[in-house]
């Protein structure tokens, strides 16, 4: 079975929806005034306190209260022995039942605080009036100087993410009106959420904090929101330690020890963790970003990056892996940090590697050495691309194939999904499959691309050149080769011993498109945009998740079914081929294996 990741079509929890519900609350009586006094409670202006018949008055010490204030039932819920509220500062807010509230340092401020929330050591969290809370904050994507904005919302799909950093005109003409009219920035709610657990932080500046909500330790958090969609016992969304952001939306993911963001968004399974530090970037689903740096960076979904010394900039990526010493650049000193780049789906960073942007790298490759030539290798899927200290590139196509990893990286993502098991809705759309009507319709273009160029012969260094790239003969020949029998191994693997299908009357060869780990038809991206409104927008790209497996077969009947219907043993044979690479390339990873353990053993 071919894996397909599915979303509903569902938002966040409505931006209107306050956290607790409030029973009748009345004023002080005199002695209750009194009362308050004794246990050190101070206001100007007791008339504007107001409590319900629940509220034990005696758990409420050393407060002061300013401008309007409501406070909810205190002790009345056993599973919440430590309610109360003591040694904080008060003012406009309304406090939920058996909260927590202890040790604020400056003050709690213009807020809505949820029924069993607790907010405890900590500098102080204050609402400003209107406060957008990182609604629609724009994120500069790709181009660092901002002319592909992405705003980001909770809820935001990689997909329209994708639609917004690849085609800016259509984002600002036709989506920031859409969004204008479903969220109003102006009416974020001030709120920290039922359960929420707010404790040993610094400051908290207008971050609105959803339900269940867990924040420790987070040195400063302004304008933000921390957002979860699992049902209360499964939350994901967290901030930790030292984590220091500023304009951001935290979606169902996790920011920890003491990572830095400004202008991110961080979504659903993503972890952030080890003093991270990135700034105008997007993370979508089960990416992991530790030590590092991101800054301008599409991080499409499993996109990794663990080394201290790894920078990413100014790039798109999916399902990617940056070795140590990662390192790129945008910027050539004469129009600012203009230049972008895209390494397709599945592409590896070797140690110490460097990309000079622009450049576009194929899907599935590994990148080793220097590349200073802006090379465009996506003609070239599953290649080792090597730069030597000139920063020249030579792309030994097809070598990517030959690896045990393809197939254990295909079986480990969606067993690794974070998202699964915490029954919330899934924004992003995932296709898993290494291969896939993107990554064949590359491997056969490049075959017909390879006879050219093997045609036009090398030049007298007994190199072929091709876009200012590289390539042996020899190895040509070679990736001719792997091409066939990978392309062999998908249609066996996708018949599966069902008959050929039949190519309908009409029926064209589409053209694929990776949508932000998505595997759609340009047709499905021209429906996107010109869709009228949000919902309708991600209406698109659920039926396509739908609709892939058919529309995938019917492909293969248009484009593929005349040259290898009637080489069905072949296909079976060339498949076993391909299956015999990697299995070799196993062994012969374990033998070195071993070897190295018995020399170090030894």
């Amino acid at each position: 079975m071919r894996s397909v990741s599915r979303t509903t079509i569902s938002s966040t929890r409505n931006m209107t929806k306050m956290s607790c519900q409030c029973p009748e609350r009345r004023q002080l009586r005199w002695w209750e005034r009194q009362q308050l006094e004794r246990q050190g409670c101070r206001s100007s202006e007791w008339e504007r306190v107001r409590i319900t018949d629940g509220t034990d008055l005696s758990l409420v010490r050393c407060v002061r209260f300013c401008g309007d204030v409501s406070i909810g039932s205190l002790g009345s819920d056993g599973n919440v022995p430590d309610s109360g509220i003591e040694n904080a500062r008060i003012c406009d807010c309304t406090i939920g039942d058996n909260v927590t509230i202890r040790n604020i340092g400056g003050a709690l401020r213009g807020c809505r605080v949820g029924d069993r929330a607790i907010i405890e050591n900590t500098a102080r969290v204050e609402f400003e009036p209107a406060a957008s809370c990182g609604l629609l904050t724009a994120v500069n994507v790709l181009d660092e100087t901002g002319s592909r904005p992405v705003y980001i919302y909770p809820g935001l799909s990689a997909q329209v993410a994708w639609l917004s950093a690849h085609y800016p005109h259509w984002a600002e003409e036709t989506l920031r009106p859409m969004l204008d009219e479903r969220f109003d920035v102006c009416a974020v709610p001030p709120a920290i959420g039922a359960d929420a657990v707010i404790r040993d932080c610094g400051p908290l500046v207008n971050v609105r904090v959803y339900d269940g909500v867990t924040i420790q330790g987070a040195r400063s958090l302004k304008n933000g929101m921390v957002v979860n969609n699992a049902p209360r016992g499964r939350e994901l969304a967290y901030i930790g330690s030292g984590v220091d952001a500023e304009n951001f939306i935290v979606e169902d993911g996790v920011v920890d020890s003491g990572s830095l963001l400004r202008n991110c968004y961080v979504g659903q399974g993503v972890v952030v963790d080890k003093g991270f530090t990135a700034h105008d970037t997007l993370m979508f689903a089960n990416t992991s970003l530790e030590n590092g740096e991101a800054c301008a960076v599409f991080a499409g979904p499993y996109t990794v990056s663990m080394h201290k010394s790894s920078l990413l900039i100014g790039c798109e990526l999916s399902f990617m892996n940056a070795g140590s010493g990662t390192n790129q650049s945008n910027h050539m000193y004469k129009l600012g940090p203009v230049h972008w780049g895209i390494m397709q789906r599945g592409v590896k960073t070797a140690s110490s590697s460097y990309v000079m942007w622009g450049a576009k790298i194929g899907a599935f490759s590994m990148i080793m050495g220097t590349h200073k030539n802006h090379p465009d290798t996506s003609d070239f899927p599953f290649s080792y691309i090597f730069g030597d200290e000139k920063g020249a590139t030579t792309v030994v196509p097809g070598m990517m194939l030959r690896s045990c990893g393809l197939a254990r990286d295909e079986k480990k993502w969606p067993v690794r999904d974070r998202r699964l098991k915490r029954r919330i809705p899934m924004h992003d759309r995932i296709n898993f499959p290494v291969l896939n009507p993107v990554t064949v319709s590359a491997m056969a273009s490049a075959m017909e691309l390879i006879d050219s160029l093997i045609a036009k012969g090398p030049d007298d260094d007994l190199f072929i050149r091709h876009k200012g790239m590289k390539f042996r003969a020899s190895s040509l020949d070679r990736a001719k080769k792997y091409y066939t029998l990978a392309i062999a191994h998908y249609l066996q693997t996708i018949l599966n011993g069902e008959p050929f299908p039949e190519a309908a009357d009409g029926c064209e060869a589409v053209k694929w498109v990776d949508v932000g780990g998505q595997t759609v038809t340009a047709a499905d991206v021209e429906a996107a945009m010109r869709a009228e409104s949000l919902a309708d927008i991600e209406a698109v790209f659920t039926r396509a998740a739908e609709a892939f497996a058919d529309r995938e077969k019917a492909w293969i009947a248009a484009t593929l079914r005349e040259y290898w219907a009637d080489r069905r043993g072949l296909m079976k044979e060339y498949s076993e081929q391909y299956l015999q690479l990697t299995a070799d390339d196993r062994a012969s990873y374990r033998r070195s294996l071993d070897e190295e353990t018995a020399m170090l053993l030894s």
